[in-house]
């Protein structure tokens, strides 16, 4: 829970960590306590409730952050009007790092899907930040080789694949990045819409919906309303993986 993260007053918007808590993250399970406190003297904290932005799209890039607890929605609207989710930020994540892209200004909107904290630092840190802890500055280059690997994967199934099959995939995903074994099944452990799904997928709604329930009356998933539990995950990774004829 949030609770067993924090000390002192929960209910402001900046909040003291304990450093075990972020010591606890592989990111920096090998960091000295003196290199972790100087770098956490100069992070701010904050909760985050479900449905409130990080930051914006299109807005100026001044800090970059990591996740300590939560799931985040980071989404994009495109030119022609259309929202789209581009990825999910699990806990331990760095994102927003802006300037690692050449960027001044945020790709994205980053939206709390489920109460969260973040660590904050100033954009002006990341040289130093990089320089000074080289774990997190690999960190930063397997999560933009990651989100270049899932951005072309998500291309290639949306030229190529039937919009059931990009479901089966990005709900696969998921599973592997969110999800926890819950009786004989697999929960994705954070509230989840079906307009989400139709937004990771470049379909609609009306789409999603009529596909779910179809699974739902095959006993591949059961549904709720923003939850999602994988009864037969081999079976939705046979439909992933077979093409209609």
């Amino acid at each position: 829970m949030v609770g067993t993260l924090l000390t002192g007053d929960e209910r402001n918007a900046a909040l003291k960590i304990d450093r075990a808590v972020v010591k606890s993250l592989p990111l920096f399970d090998k960091m000295s306590d003196d290199d972790l406190d100087a770098l956490l003297s100069r992070a701010t904290s904050r909760r985050v409730a479900p449905g409130e932005a990080v930051f914006e799209q299109g807005r100026p890039a001044t800090n970059f952050y990591l996740l300590l607890h939560g799931r985040l929605k980071v989404t994009q609207v495109t030119e022609d009007g259309q929202q789209i989710i581009v990825r999910v930020v699990h806990p331990g994540d760095l994102f927003g790092f802006a300037r690692a892209l050449q960027r001044t200004d945020y790709p994205g909107t980053a939206i709390a899907a489920a109460d969260s904290v973040t660590l904050c630092w100033a954009t002006d840190l990341w040289p130093s930040f990089v320089e000074h802890n080289p774990r997190l500055a690999v960190s930063a280059m397997q999560t933009i080789g990651q989100r270049l690997e899932e951005a072309h994967t998500r291309i290639r199934e949306m030229s190529t694949e039937e919009v059931e099959r990009r479901v089966a995939h990005a709900v696969l995903r998921l599973t592997k990045t969110a999800g926890r074994k819950e009786g004989e099944g697999i929960r994705i452990d954070f509230p989840i819409s079906r307009q989400d799904i139709a937004e990771m997928t470049g379909t609609t709604l009306h789409t999603v919906s009529r596909i779910l329930s179809a699974w739902e009356a095959k006993g591949l998933v059961e549904g709720g309303r923003q939850k999602l539990l994988i009864c037969d995950l081999a079976g939705l990774a046979l439909l992933a993986d077979t093409p209609k004829e």
